[in-house]
């Protein structure tokens, strides 16, 4: 390189620097162009987390993305400028710190409002809010401090000359000089209104990637679910790690694993047990004659409500007896049950052939535990032989559960069929292939897929035994969504299509979801 380009690429880079703007400004240039925070980290050689970061002001950039994020914020600004707001103050406004004060807007554009308070700029009471949650006028409704509030155009002036008030009118009490500080946002409601601005950035992803498929298709939803299907994985991967950009906290995404966790080949398993029965209550048969009605139920979304477990974050450690064993650790346990005396019942288990110990979930321990304590008294304890555990939190997965949930709730309300599907074979897809998959290479955590699994087996294990205790029998339990029940259900669950809800089965063998049985030797 020549001394004189040598020279400029300095001056280029020193330009840059000087205008480096804030965190808010970052992200509303990244907004305005309709780009992902994945496309900008794959722009500058980063990743998602990091570009996250910086639009949080979690951390600055730093060389080598340094140069080229600020090549592209430079050329973002270009394309969309920060419109400042109106000052009398005759110092120029530097455009960073204007677009630092934006008023928050919502997918739609539209500013967002929240609990009122004295605008960071003029003073004067708003609902709206800045990007960084304090009160602040939208767009020319703020009035810069020290001055009164302009006349109406109704009545303007007649000339130059001050106006002298009426008698109807008091004078405008002049404002303070300094404006009533703000109060200062909670950290829980920094921390909510954080999560809604990052909840409505990756819906916008969601809508975006079943839009262009849509347009790619031609109007052949067949063809766009078929493609949506196709790039669910990433998708969802995409989702994820935004959902984590600001988590107080990393995880291990390739842990060293136990052998009891790994496949010795392709075709055989694990040595993890999934409780996923196919029960069956002895008391009824589908050959006996008889006319007692009933309802075969499925829990919607089973796999998505099943997020919300205790996940091992780090490393898992081995431990012997009960030490690895606590509230706030989560693995996988070699443990012997006890011997499970209620027919009329599903095994907490499953169906097992052959008795002695064997290595559960965390999901599948918990519940044991909870079974033979005061509350329930159904059986003993399990014995615990040794574990592989690290510290866990049941939250871990909660963001990326709840923005999931509601796509799928909206995608409901909107009869969007398109979405509802992509939505399903992204939860579906991301915990099926977070064990040791060729479709998914950005972790490798199997103790996670069979905690979920295994939650969700939990899950529905819970509504069985909520429908006993309520005076219905459980003629059948399946899988982890399906159970068939006797009597009025509808007193017990409510019915709907929501996530967690129950419907009434179809599209199988009994296309009613309703049959009837007769009793054996009860």
């Amino acid at each position: 390189m020549s001394q004189e380009n040598s020279v400029e690429a300095l001056l280029e880079e020193a330009r840059l620097n000087a205008s480096m703007p804030p965190p808010a400004e970052r992200q509303r240039l990244r907004e305005a162009a309709n780009l992902s925070r994945a496309q900008i980290a794959k722009a500058v050689g980063v990743g998602r987390t990091t570009v996250a970061n910086w639009e949080t002001g979690h951390s600055e950039p730093t060389p080598p993305g340094r140069l080229p994020y600020l090549r592209v914020l430079k050329g973002l600004a270009e394309i969309y400028p920060a419109t400042p707001e109106p000052t009398a103050d005759p110092a120029p406004v530097p455009p960073a710190f204007a677009a630092a004060l934006e008023t928050l807007r919502g997918p739609d554009g539209r500013a967002i409002e929240g609990d009122p308070g004295p605008c960071i700029r003029c003073g004067v009471e708003t609902t709206y809010q800045s990007t960084d949650g304090r009160p602040l006028h939208s767009g020319a409704l703020c009035q810069p401090a020290g001055h009164t509030p302009a006349a109406p155009p109704a009545a303007p002036a007649a000339s130059s000359s001050p106006a002298t008030p009426t008698p109807a009118t008091a004078p405008a009490a002049p404002a303070p000089l300094s404006p009533t500080p703000a109060p200062v946002p909670s950290r829980p409601e920094r921390r909510a209104r954080s999560a809604a601005r990052a909840q409505a950035d990756t819906t916008l992803l969601i809508a975006r990637a079943v839009q262009d498929e849509a347009e790619r298709a031609g109007g052949d939803e067949e063809a766009a679910l078929k493609a949506l299907i196709k790039r669910a994985i990433p998708d969802v991967m995409a989702l994820f790690n935004e959902t984590r950009a600001t988590a107080r906290y990393d995880y291990t995404a390739y842990p060293a694993l136990p052998d009891i966790l790994k496949k010795p080949s392709k075709k055989d398993p694990d040595q993890i047990w999934e409780a996923r029965p196919r029960f069956h209550h002895p008391g009824y048969s589908l050959k006996a004659p008889g006319d007692i009605k009933v309802t075969a139920l499925d829990v919607n979304a089973a796999y998505l409500s099943a997020l919300k477990c205790w996940l091992p974050i780090g490393k898992l450690e081995h431990s012997t007896g009960t030490e690895g064993v606590e509230p706030k650790r989560s693995g996988v346990h070699l443990i012997t049950p006890a011997p499970w005396v209620h027919p009329h019942l599903p095994d907490p288990i499953g169906d097992r052939d052959e008795p002695g110990a064997l290595w559960v979930t965390n999901s599948t321990l918990r519940l044991l535990q909870r079974l033979s304590g005061p509350k329930y008294g159904l059986t003993e304890a399990p014995v615990i032989h040794e574990s592989w555990t690290s510290g866990a939190t049941e939250n871990f997965l909660d963001a990326l559960r709840k923005l999931l949930s509601a796509a799928r709730d909206e995608a409901i309300e909107n009869r969007d069929t398109l979405t509802l599907e992509y939505v399903k074979a992204m939860y579906s897809k991301f915990i099926s292939t977070m064990g040791e998959s060729i479709h998914n290479r950005e972790m490798v955590r199997p103790d996670w897929m069979h905690i979920i699994h295994s939650q969700a087996y939990a899950n529905l294990w819970g509504k069985a035994y909520k429908a006993h205790q309520a005076g219905l029998d459980v003629v059948a339990m399946m899988g982890t969504d399906e159970l068939h029940l006797t009597g009025d259900w509808r007193k017990v669950f409510p019915e709907g299509r929501g996530v967690a809800q129950m419907k009434i089965k179809h599209g199988d063998a009994k296309a009613s979801g309703e049959y009837t049985v007769g009793t054996v030797g009860r």
